[in-house]
Protein backbone atom coordinates (compact mmCIF):
# COMPACT_ATOMS: atom_id res chain seq x y z
CA UNK A 1 0.00 0.00 0.00
CA UNK A 2 1.74 3.20 -1.16
CA UNK A 3 2.23 6.10 1.22
CA UNK A 4 2.59 9.82 0.63
CA UNK A 5 6.38 9.76 0.39
CA UNK A 6 6.19 8.00 -2.96
CA UNK A 7 2.75 9.23 -3.94
CA UNK A 8 3.67 11.81 -6.54
CA UNK A 9 6.08 9.55 -8.41
CA UNK A 10 3.65 6.64 -8.55
CA UNK A 11 0.50 8.63 -9.23
CA UNK A 12 0.98 11.43 -11.78
CA UNK A 13 -1.65 14.08 -11.15
CA UNK A 14 -2.06 15.29 -14.70
CA UNK A 15 -2.35 13.73 -18.12
CA UNK A 16 0.89 12.18 -19.22
CA UNK A 17 1.47 14.55 -22.08
CA UNK A 18 -0.97 17.25 -21.18
CA UNK A 19 1.04 19.08 -18.56
CA UNK A 20 4.32 19.33 -20.45
CA UNK A 21 5.27 22.99 -20.30
CA UNK A 22 7.60 24.98 -22.49
CA UNK A 23 10.38 26.72 -20.68
CA UNK A 24 9.49 30.16 -22.03
CA UNK A 25 6.32 30.81 -20.02
CA UNK A 26 3.66 29.12 -22.17
CA UNK A 27 0.12 30.47 -22.18
CA UNK A 28 -1.93 28.68 -19.57
CA UNK A 29 -4.75 26.37 -20.59
CA UNK A 30 -7.82 26.56 -18.33
CA UNK A 31 -8.35 23.86 -15.73
CA UNK A 32 -11.37 21.59 -16.13
CA UNK A 33 -13.57 23.45 -13.56
CA UNK A 34 -12.86 26.76 -15.34
CA UNK A 35 -13.57 25.24 -18.73
CA UNK A 36 -16.81 23.77 -17.39
CA UNK A 37 -17.96 27.26 -16.42
CA UNK A 38 -17.04 28.46 -19.91
CA UNK A 39 -19.09 25.61 -21.39
CA UNK A 40 -22.19 26.57 -19.40
CA UNK A 41 -21.77 30.24 -20.27
CA UNK A 42 -21.41 29.83 -24.04
CA UNK A 43 -23.85 26.98 -24.55
CA UNK A 44 -26.58 28.59 -22.44
CA UNK A 45 -27.59 25.11 -21.31
CA UNK A 46 -29.17 24.35 -17.96
CA UNK A 47 -27.06 22.85 -15.21
CA UNK A 48 -28.88 19.51 -15.47
CA UNK A 49 -27.85 19.20 -19.14
CA UNK A 50 -24.08 19.50 -18.56
CA UNK A 51 -22.34 16.79 -16.55
CA UNK A 52 -18.75 16.50 -15.39
CA UNK A 53 -16.52 13.46 -14.74
CA UNK A 54 -19.22 10.82 -15.17
CA UNK A 55 -17.95 7.31 -14.42
CA UNK A 56 -19.73 5.15 -16.95
CA UNK A 57 -19.57 1.37 -16.32
CA UNK A 58 -18.73 -0.87 -19.24
CA UNK A 59 -20.55 -4.09 -20.15
CA UNK A 60 -18.69 -5.88 -17.33
CA UNK A 61 -19.90 -3.26 -14.81
CA UNK A 62 -16.38 -2.01 -14.17
CA UNK A 63 -15.78 1.72 -13.81
CA UNK A 64 -12.17 2.68 -14.47
CA UNK A 65 -12.44 5.76 -16.67
CA UNK A 66 -14.64 8.83 -16.68
CA UNK A 67 -15.95 11.15 -19.36
CA UNK A 68 -14.76 14.68 -18.62
CA UNK A 69 -17.90 16.44 -19.87
CA UNK A 70 -21.25 15.17 -21.16
CA UNK A 71 -23.45 17.73 -22.94
CA UNK A 72 -27.04 16.69 -23.40
CA UNK A 73 -29.44 18.40 -25.83
CA UNK A 74 -32.28 17.46 -28.12
CA UNK A 75 -29.70 17.10 -30.90
CA UNK A 76 -28.00 14.25 -29.08
CA UNK A 77 -25.54 13.30 -26.36
CA UNK A 78 -22.03 14.71 -26.72
CA UNK A 79 -19.25 12.94 -24.82
CA UNK A 80 -16.20 15.17 -24.48
CA UNK A 81 -12.72 14.56 -23.13
CA UNK A 82 -10.46 17.59 -22.67
CA UNK A 83 -6.68 17.71 -23.00
CA UNK A 84 -4.25 20.39 -21.84
CA UNK A 85 -1.45 19.16 -24.09
CA UNK A 86 1.17 21.56 -25.42
CA UNK A 87 3.24 20.83 -28.48
CA UNK A 88 2.67 19.31 -31.90
CA UNK A 89 0.30 16.34 -31.87
CA UNK A 90 0.37 13.54 -34.44
CA UNK A 91 -1.09 10.03 -34.73
CA UNK A 92 1.15 6.98 -35.14
CA UNK A 93 -0.65 3.63 -35.43
CA UNK A 94 -2.24 2.84 -32.04
CA UNK A 95 -0.55 5.72 -30.19
CA UNK A 96 -0.26 9.46 -30.55
CA UNK A 97 2.92 11.50 -30.26
CA UNK A 98 3.25 14.92 -28.65
CA UNK A 99 6.38 16.76 -29.75
CA UNK A 100 7.41 19.25 -27.10
CA UNK A 101 10.10 21.90 -27.53
CA UNK A 102 11.97 23.10 -24.46
CA UNK A 103 13.90 26.28 -25.09
CA UNK A 104 16.73 27.53 -22.93
CA UNK A 105 19.04 30.50 -23.35
CA UNK A 106 21.67 28.41 -25.08
CA UNK A 107 19.83 25.58 -26.81
CA UNK A 108 16.49 24.11 -27.83
CA UNK A 109 15.66 20.56 -26.84
CA UNK A 110 12.87 18.59 -28.51
CA UNK A 111 11.36 15.51 -26.94
CA UNK A 112 8.55 13.24 -28.09
CA UNK A 113 6.04 11.90 -25.61
CA UNK A 114 3.88 8.90 -26.47
CA UNK A 115 0.31 8.62 -25.24
CA UNK A 116 -2.75 6.51 -25.95
CA UNK A 117 -5.13 7.50 -28.72
CA UNK A 118 -7.59 9.90 -26.98
CA UNK A 119 -10.12 9.67 -29.82
CA UNK A 120 -10.31 5.90 -29.55
CA UNK A 121 -10.62 6.23 -25.77
CA UNK A 122 -13.55 8.66 -25.85
CA UNK A 123 -15.31 6.64 -28.55
CA UNK A 124 -15.07 3.57 -26.31
CA UNK A 125 -16.48 5.50 -23.36
CA UNK A 126 -19.25 6.90 -25.54
CA UNK A 127 -20.21 3.36 -26.55
CA UNK A 128 -20.19 2.41 -22.85
CA UNK A 129 -22.63 5.27 -22.11
CA UNK A 130 -24.91 4.10 -24.91
CA UNK A 131 -24.84 0.57 -23.49
CA UNK A 132 -25.41 1.81 -19.93
CA UNK A 133 -28.52 3.73 -20.97
CA UNK A 134 -29.84 0.68 -22.81
CA UNK A 135 -29.25 -1.55 -19.76
CA UNK A 136 -31.10 1.08 -17.70
CA UNK A 137 -34.15 0.82 -19.96
CA UNK A 138 -33.52 3.95 -22.04
CA UNK A 139 -33.03 3.26 -25.73
CA UNK A 140 -31.30 6.02 -27.71
CA UNK A 141 -30.17 5.56 -31.30
CA UNK A 142 -26.40 5.21 -31.63
CA UNK A 143 -26.44 7.97 -34.27
CA UNK A 144 -27.40 10.45 -31.53
CA UNK A 145 -24.14 9.89 -29.61
CA UNK A 146 -21.17 12.07 -30.53
CA UNK A 147 -17.54 11.80 -29.37
CA UNK A 148 -15.28 14.85 -29.16
CA UNK A 149 -11.78 15.62 -27.89
CA UNK A 150 -11.17 19.27 -27.01
CA UNK A 151 -7.62 20.66 -26.82
CA UNK A 152 -7.59 23.54 -24.34
CA UNK A 153 -4.11 24.96 -24.83
CA UNK A 154 -3.37 27.61 -27.48
CA UNK A 155 0.11 26.06 -27.61
CA UNK A 156 -1.22 22.74 -28.91
CA UNK A 157 -0.94 22.23 -32.67
CA UNK A 158 -2.59 19.29 -34.46
CA UNK A 159 -0.88 17.94 -37.56
CA UNK A 160 -2.62 18.21 -40.93
CA UNK A 161 -4.19 14.73 -40.80
CA UNK A 162 -5.68 15.27 -37.34
CA UNK A 163 -7.07 18.68 -38.32
CA UNK A 164 -9.33 16.87 -40.81
CA UNK A 165 -11.11 14.91 -38.05
CA UNK A 166 -14.30 16.69 -36.98
CA UNK A 167 -14.19 14.84 -33.64
CA UNK A 168 -11.12 16.90 -32.66
CA UNK A 169 -11.66 20.48 -31.49
CA UNK A 170 -8.57 22.68 -31.33
CA UNK A 171 -8.26 25.74 -29.12
CA UNK A 172 -9.26 28.22 -31.84
CA UNK A 173 -12.45 26.23 -32.56
CA UNK A 174 -13.70 25.89 -28.98
CA UNK A 175 -16.00 28.92 -28.79
CA UNK A 176 -17.67 28.20 -32.13
CA UNK A 177 -18.13 24.58 -31.09
CA UNK A 178 -19.80 25.57 -27.82
CA UNK A 179 -22.01 28.23 -29.41
CA UNK A 180 -23.35 25.58 -31.78
CA UNK A 181 -25.32 24.16 -28.84
CA UNK A 182 -27.39 27.31 -28.48
CA UNK A 183 -30.95 26.74 -29.61
CA UNK A 184 -33.02 29.64 -30.88
CA UNK A 185 -36.69 30.18 -30.11
CA UNK A 186 -37.78 28.91 -33.54
CA UNK A 187 -35.81 25.68 -33.13
CA UNK A 188 -37.30 25.20 -29.66
CA UNK A 189 -40.87 25.60 -31.01
CA UNK A 190 -40.08 23.28 -33.92
CA UNK A 191 -38.81 20.52 -31.64
CA UNK A 192 -41.83 20.91 -29.38
CA UNK A 193 -44.28 20.47 -32.25
CA UNK A 194 -42.43 17.96 -34.46
CA UNK A 195 -42.46 14.25 -33.53
CA UNK A 196 -39.00 12.91 -32.75
CA UNK A 197 -39.24 10.29 -35.49
CA UNK A 198 -39.54 13.12 -38.00
CA UNK A 199 -37.05 15.57 -36.51
CA UNK A 200 -34.43 12.93 -35.76
CA UNK A 201 -33.93 14.53 -32.34
CA UNK A 202 -34.54 13.12 -28.89
CA UNK A 203 -38.12 13.31 -27.69
CA UNK A 204 -38.95 15.15 -24.45
CA UNK A 205 -39.78 11.83 -22.82
CA UNK A 206 -36.42 10.36 -23.89
CA UNK A 207 -34.59 13.43 -22.61
CA UNK A 208 -36.16 13.20 -19.16
CA UNK A 209 -35.41 9.46 -19.00
CA UNK A 210 -31.76 10.11 -19.94
CA UNK A 211 -31.49 12.85 -17.30
CA UNK A 212 -32.79 10.48 -14.65
CA UNK A 213 -30.14 7.87 -15.53
CA UNK A 214 -27.30 10.40 -15.71
CA UNK A 215 -28.25 11.85 -12.32
CA UNK A 216 -27.64 8.39 -10.86
CA UNK A 217 -24.18 7.97 -12.43
CA UNK A 218 -21.34 8.41 -9.97
CA UNK A 219 -18.33 10.69 -10.23
CA UNK A 220 -14.96 10.63 -8.48
CA UNK A 221 -14.18 11.76 -4.98
CA UNK A 222 -11.72 14.67 -4.98
CA UNK A 223 -8.97 15.01 -2.38
CA UNK A 224 -7.22 18.38 -2.11
CA UNK A 225 -3.86 18.45 -0.35
CA UNK A 226 -2.26 21.35 1.51
CA UNK A 227 0.52 21.45 -1.09
CA UNK A 228 -2.06 22.40 -3.73
CA UNK A 229 -2.22 19.06 -5.51
CA UNK A 230 -5.49 17.21 -6.15
CA UNK A 231 -6.16 13.47 -6.23
CA UNK A 232 -9.12 11.95 -8.05
CA UNK A 233 -10.39 8.57 -6.88
CA UNK A 234 -12.45 6.85 -4.20
CA UNK A 235 -12.37 7.68 -0.49
CA UNK A 236 -12.21 4.31 1.26
CA UNK A 237 -12.30 5.42 4.88
CA UNK A 238 -10.45 6.40 8.03
CA UNK A 239 -10.44 4.46 11.30
CA UNK A 240 -11.55 7.48 13.37
CA UNK A 241 -14.22 8.82 10.98
CA UNK A 242 -17.71 7.39 10.51
CA UNK A 243 -19.90 9.00 7.89
CA UNK A 244 -22.85 8.43 5.59
CA UNK A 245 -22.31 9.56 1.98
CA UNK A 246 -26.00 10.25 1.61
CA UNK A 247 -25.71 12.81 4.41
CA UNK A 248 -22.16 14.16 3.95
CA UNK A 249 -20.56 15.74 0.88
CA UNK A 250 -17.43 17.49 2.21
CA UNK A 251 -14.73 16.75 4.77
CA UNK A 252 -12.49 19.64 5.80
CA UNK A 253 -9.22 18.93 7.60
CA UNK A 254 -7.51 21.56 9.78
CA UNK A 255 -4.30 21.05 11.67
CA UNK A 256 -4.39 21.80 15.39
CA UNK A 257 -1.06 23.03 16.75
CA UNK A 258 -0.36 22.77 20.46
CA UNK A 259 1.71 25.38 22.27
CA UNK A 260 4.85 23.84 23.72
CA UNK A 261 5.67 24.26 27.42
CA UNK A 262 8.65 26.53 26.65
CA UNK A 263 6.50 28.82 24.51
CA UNK A 264 3.84 29.01 27.23
CA UNK A 265 6.43 29.99 29.88
CA UNK A 266 7.83 32.62 27.51
CA UNK A 267 4.39 34.15 27.03
CA UNK A 268 4.12 34.39 30.84
CA UNK A 269 7.40 36.29 31.03
CA UNK A 270 9.76 33.46 32.01
CA UNK A 271 12.98 32.63 30.22
CA UNK A 272 12.67 29.52 28.05
CA UNK A 273 14.78 26.47 28.79
CA UNK A 274 15.78 26.18 25.13
CA UNK A 275 17.04 28.87 22.80
CA UNK A 276 14.28 28.45 20.19
CA UNK A 277 10.56 28.90 20.83
CA UNK A 278 8.36 26.85 18.57
CA UNK A 279 4.95 25.46 17.97
CA UNK A 280 4.87 21.75 18.33
CA UNK A 281 5.02 20.26 14.85
CA UNK A 282 2.21 18.11 13.52
CA UNK A 283 4.43 15.05 13.51
CA UNK A 284 5.15 15.17 17.26
CA UNK A 285 2.95 13.18 19.68
CA UNK A 286 -0.08 15.12 20.83
CA UNK A 287 -0.75 17.11 17.66
CA UNK A 288 -4.16 16.63 16.12
CA UNK A 289 -6.30 17.23 13.06
CA UNK A 290 -9.88 18.47 13.28
CA UNK A 291 -12.22 17.06 10.63
CA UNK A 292 -15.44 18.94 9.91
CA UNK A 293 -18.15 17.06 8.00
CA UNK A 294 -20.72 19.13 6.13
CA UNK A 295 -24.26 18.13 5.18
CA UNK A 296 -24.92 17.26 1.56
CA UNK A 297 -26.90 19.84 -0.36
CA UNK A 298 -27.36 22.23 2.56
CA UNK A 299 -26.32 25.74 1.59
CA UNK A 300 -27.51 28.74 3.57
CA UNK A 301 -26.50 32.35 4.00
CA UNK A 302 -23.72 31.33 6.37
CA UNK A 303 -22.45 28.51 4.16
CA UNK A 304 -22.87 24.78 4.48
CA UNK A 305 -24.42 23.24 7.57
CA UNK A 306 -22.09 21.29 9.81
CA UNK A 307 -23.02 17.63 10.15
CA UNK A 308 -20.35 16.41 12.60
CA UNK A 309 -16.84 17.11 13.86
CA UNK A 310 -14.06 14.69 14.78
CA UNK A 311 -10.59 15.23 16.22
CA UNK A 312 -8.01 12.65 15.16
CA UNK A 313 -4.25 12.16 15.61
CA UNK A 314 -2.26 13.94 12.90
CA UNK A 315 -0.43 10.75 11.94
CA UNK A 316 -3.70 8.99 11.11
CA UNK A 317 -3.85 7.56 7.59
CA UNK A 318 -6.77 8.19 5.26
CA UNK A 319 -7.29 5.36 2.78
CA UNK A 320 -7.87 6.57 -0.78
CA UNK A 321 -7.98 4.58 -4.04
CA UNK A 322 -6.50 6.87 -6.67
CA UNK A 323 -8.06 6.71 -10.13
CA UNK A 324 -6.36 4.16 -12.36
CA UNK A 325 -4.55 2.33 -9.54
CA UNK A 326 -5.11 -1.22 -8.34
CA UNK A 327 -4.19 -0.65 -4.69
CA UNK A 328 -5.17 1.84 -1.99
CA UNK A 329 -2.93 4.74 -0.98
CA UNK A 330 -2.35 5.67 2.68
CA UNK A 331 -2.35 9.45 2.99
CA UNK A 332 -1.53 11.17 6.32
CA UNK A 333 -4.42 13.26 7.59
CA UNK A 334 -2.19 16.26 8.28
CA UNK A 335 -1.41 16.60 4.54
CA UNK A 336 -5.09 16.80 3.51
CA UNK A 337 -7.01 20.05 3.05
CA UNK A 338 -10.40 18.61 2.09
CA UNK A 339 -12.24 15.69 0.50
CA UNK A 340 -15.33 16.20 -1.66
CA UNK A 341 -17.45 13.07 -1.76
CA UNK A 342 -19.45 12.00 -4.79
CA UNK A 343 -22.73 10.15 -4.54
Amino acid sequence: MPQLGSLFTQFPLGSKASESPHSQCPRQAPALPDFLQHVRKLTGLRKEDVYCNLRIPDQFQKTNDDINIVIFTGQGIFCIDVKSWRGTVSAHNQNWHVQVKEEDQNFTNTRIEQTEDPLKAIMTKTANLCGHLKRSGVSVRQSLFFSRVVFLSPDCELDEELKKKRELVSHCQIDDFLRSFREGYIAWISDALTPSWLSGHLSYRQMESVREVLRGVGTWDLMRLHCGEQLKGDYQGCQYIALDRQETDTLEFSRVKILSADSLWALLGHAPQVSRLHWLSDELPGSEVTVKMYKRGSQGWLGKSLNATATIPSNTFVIFRISGEETDAKIPANTIHSITLSM
